[in-house]
């Protein structure tokens, strides 16, 4: 298993408001996803970076909001391998509804963070 890029997750108060932002700066959108009818998440892409945006308070999925989502060869893969040396998996392996196998670990300083594999790679998956 191998780590293949990084994506932080930026607190917004508006997506719609943010992707303009970024838009405007020289991104793309990779996807927005709603909660309730209101865009609550969105992936930006640039060139090889990308960003993702979350509103504030709202997480995704339900959840509460990652600050980074770390994309890896074999997420299974490093589930054993934290279960084997002690760390606390708080979710997963789960398989997401946009095509990605995640788990979420908890930092020593409270940080929520998502290890996932991107079961669709490349331009068309959702972290692109």
């Amino acid at each position: 298993m191998a780590g293949l890029r990084a994506m932080p997750v930026l607190p917004v108060r508006d997506v719609a408001l943010a992707v303009d932002f970024y838009r405007r700066v020289g991104f793309h959108i990779g996807g927005i996803w709603p909660a309730r009818g209101t865009p609550s998440f969105a992936i930006m892409a640039w060139g090889t970076v990308t960003l993702a945006l979350d509103r504030e308070g709202g997480g995704h999925g339900g959840r509460e909001g990652w600050q980074a989502y770390l994309y890896v060869t074999d997420s299974e893969g490093l589930h054993a391998h934290l279960t084997d040396i002690g760390i606390p998996v708080e979710r997963g392996p789960e398989e997401a509804f946009y095509g990605c196998v995640e788990i979420d670990v908890r930092d020593p300083d409270g940080n929520l963070v998502c290890f996932a594999t991107d079961l669709t790679p490349g331009p068309d998956g959702p972290g692109l």
